[in-house]
């Protein structure tokens, strides 16, 4: 009967086959095993894979794969499903299931839920087995095993289109294949995955112990869980990129919207522009449930520690604290619910020792306001996480996070125990606006000197060797001299590189700064110090919170200042992270690492670009133990303080030097920070808002256009 199928029919049978939705109460199980058989033939095989990753397993692995296995050798074979398409459905859900299960064991989850690597290396042979007879009888009745290869292909083409091909998971997935042997699938498959992963950077930088790691992306979560990856940082725009890069995200909404909106929420289509905004929390909403999914093995066995999922808040109305946390909380509510049932599969038939359906949300809050602050204090005070975004001064990183710990122990007071919550440091985006900032100014520096017509004869060489577009430069008639030089020097212009030949060019026609050989130097100088530029932040900002010589000082202070016990304090301590992001080079990960306080958010093809450098000879992991508290030259921070950008993000402010000096904290980190009145001015949180807000509508059009289809 199977011999009329071939791969391509298996897979479109696989892809269209219906998902039943999860029900609560959960229908009647009679055993562990018993509930993740029928928990993968319902659909929801990474759930019922998951389902064993838990404490009161410990031990027990070897006795649930055997009972498993008895029972679907019998099922299998008895052939129970009605149609050949039922048939073909049912085995690749068990077998989805099972190489699900494989993963676990092979990733870090095994750690997390305590069990011993003798257990687990005995339960994935027994698992491989199984899995290798039901190869060999597809063999023998078909002459291929056309279901097992496509449960495989399926885990790997998922893992494919992350990024559109360039991420780290999407290269590890083809390393894997090109590994399975056609004439030996399962042990191939096992034997490539268990490579693949032990000779992964992130892999081995987080089970040694050097930092915790996160995902800047909507994607791709499951194969970095293995990895060790505990947050993943996501807003609107990024959701976006993910209806882009599947396609069939938007097929699965588009249809949610017609059989479960229509119906909970008719007043959305009646009046679309009133509730538009509510569609995009939905639309995102959507999106991002898998990512909640995937995490709550790690949220809850880290006891809402690590598994974070960051949602951005509206950023249109991100300076209004009193809405932003009200949304915040409808959101959290609206979540838990769904979770509340999600969460009753993943525990059945455990002790109740979690707290069913806490989101494992942290809420994303752009610090280019000052109601920032209050933000971070009331979400914590509920027991909901903050990621502090559009930040990139000590100012910023600090008061919200002493707003934060301000808001963590009025929860522990109300017996609440506080959630994970992090100081986003977005140093690759100061980064790019410090390369705008003195691309322009040294080109306006030496425009005093010289004549008007001269200025015109620069700037007109300028955009015709960057070769700027006709739009662009019909714009630049309409502009003054300002204006038309910050254009010229943008990122978009000049590719973020002051050592564009165009624009070195026009540095030494001024005749202000010597001939080539002393602009490329100086140049070449500047643009290496700003390259460390986001990183001397992330520094100093961990330095003053978390260095070992003042952690306890923040202990004392939390103790006296906020009336909590000693071991209150220093369970808030152990639960604010400093969050590098927006990252350009490897660098900018490999010189933040920490074991604890330190959780590295990256891009997938920036973690692409970090693990193959980690391949390169002479790279030592060692050497980067605890990097975030080495030193870097002195020599470039020298040249960074002569830029007054810089300079407002590397120092504190008066207000914020009088709290540290309470602390007992007396080093002297200046006072020509940013205040944070002045935050939604200070040029990158502009920029970067400016970039989010216009996303923002992008995909509210989006999704508004989707619901009138």
């Amino acid at each position: 009967m199977l011999s009329r199928i071939s791969p391509e029919q298996a897979r479109e049978i696989i892809i269209n086959s219906k998902i039943a939705p999860l029900v609560f109460p959960i229908p009647a199980r009679a055993d562990h095993a018993d509930h993740i058989i029928k928990t993968a033939l319902d659909g929801h095989t990474k759930l019922a894979a998951d389902h064993v990753l838990h404490p009161q397993m410990k031990g027990q692995l070897m006795n649930l794969a055997g009972s498993i296995t008895r029972r679907l050798s019998i099922l299998l074979s008895s052939n129970p499903g009605k149609d050949l398409e039922e048939m073909i459905i049912n085995k690749y859900r068990i077998y989805d299931t099972l190489l699900e299960i494989i993963w676990n064991l092979l990733g870090v989850e095994r750690e997390w839920a305590g069990f011993s690597e003798d257990e687990s290396e005995k339960t994935i042979a027994a698992i491989s087995n199984f899995l290798k007879e039901c190869e060999d009888r597809e063999r023998k009745e078909i002459g291929n095993a056309v279901i097992i290869g496509q449960t495989i292909m399926l885990q790997l083409d998922k893992a494919k289109v992350v990024n559109k091909t360039n991420s780290m998971v999407a290269w590890m997935a083809s390393e894997i294949e090109k590994a399975i042997k056609e004439d030996d699938l399962i042990e191939s498959y096992v034997a490539s995955i268990k490579e693949t992963l032990n000779t992964n950077f992130y892999y081995t930088a987080y089970r040694q112990g050097f930092c915790k790691f996160g995902n800047d992306y909507a994607l791709g979560l499951r194969w970095l869980r293995h990895l060790g990856y505990v947050q993943v940082s996501t807003n609107p725009v990024l959701a976006a990129i993910a209806y882009d890069d599947d396609p069939s995200l938007w097929v699965s909404f588009k249809k949610y919207v017609r059989e479960e909106l229509v119906r909970d929420h008719p007043e959305w289509f009646r009046e679309p522009e009133k509730y538009v905004d509510d569609m995009v929390m939905e639309a995102t909403m959507f999106v991002l449930l898998d990512n909640f999914y995937t995490f709550r093995i790690p949220f809850l066995l880290s006891k809402y520690q690590n598994g974070l999922v960051s949602y951005q808040l509206n950023p249109l109305i991100a300076d209004n604290a009193e809405r932003s946390v009200a949304i915040a909380k409808d959101f959290a509510r609206r979540l838990e619910n769904i979770l509340l049932v999600y969460d009753s599969y993943l525990l059945w038939g455990y002790d109740g020792s979690f707290e069913k359906g806490r989101p494992n949300l942290v809420i994303k809050v752009a610090a280019a306001y000052p109601s920032s602050i209050e933000i971070a204090r009331m979400i914590n005070e509920v027991g909901i996480g903050q990621n502090i975004t559009l930040s990139y001064t000590l100012s910023q990183e600090i008061l919200t996070g002493i707003a934060a710990m301000e808001g963590m122990a009025r929860a522990l007071k109300k017996g609440i125990i506080p959630t994970q919550t992090y100081l986003t440091n977005m140093g690759g985006r100061l980064e790019d606006h410090l390369l705008e900032y003195v691309a322009a100014n040294l080109l306006l520096k030496a425009f005093k000197k010289i004549s008007n017509e001269e200025k015109d004869s620069i700037l007109k060489k300028l955009a015709k060797e960057i070769k700027m577009n006709d739009e662009k430069l019909r714009e630049l008639k309409n502009k003054n001299i300002r204006e038309c030089v910050e254009i010229l020097t943008s990122k978009e212009a000049l590719g973020g590189n002051l050592l564009n030949c165009a624009y070195v060019k026009a540095l030494v026609s001024t005749r202000a700064y010597g001939d080539e050989n002393n602009v490329i130097n100086m140049l070449t100088s500047i643009s290496n110090a700003i390259k460390l530029s986001g990183t001397y932040v992330a520094k100093r900002v961990y330095e003053i919170m978390f260095s070992p010589w003042n952690r306890l000082k923040w202990v004392n202070y939390l103790v006296s200042k906020l009336k909590i016990s000693r071991e209150e304090a220093n369970l808030i301590m152990s639960r604010i992270d400093l969050l590098p992001a927006s990252k350009r080079k490897s660098i900018d990960t490999v010189f933040t690492m920490s074991r604890r306080n330190v959780t590295n958010t990256e891009f997938p093809d920036h973690q692409l670009k970090v693990m193959k450098d980690s391949f390169r000879e002479g790279f030592r992991m060692e050497d980067y133990r605890e990097s975030i508290s080495r030193k870097l030259e002195d020599k470039y921070l020298a040249i960074l303080m002569e830029i007054e950008d810089f300079v407002k993000a590397y120092e504190v402010t008066p207000e914020l030097r009088r709290i540290l000096e309470e602390v007992g904290i007396r080093e002297d980190y200046g006072n020509r920070g940013v205040k944070p009145e002045d935050w939604p001015r200070y040029a990158p949180c502009e920029k970067t808002l400016r970039e989010f807000t216009k996303a923002y509508l992008a995909f509210r059009d989006r999704v508004k256009k989707a619901l009138e289809e």
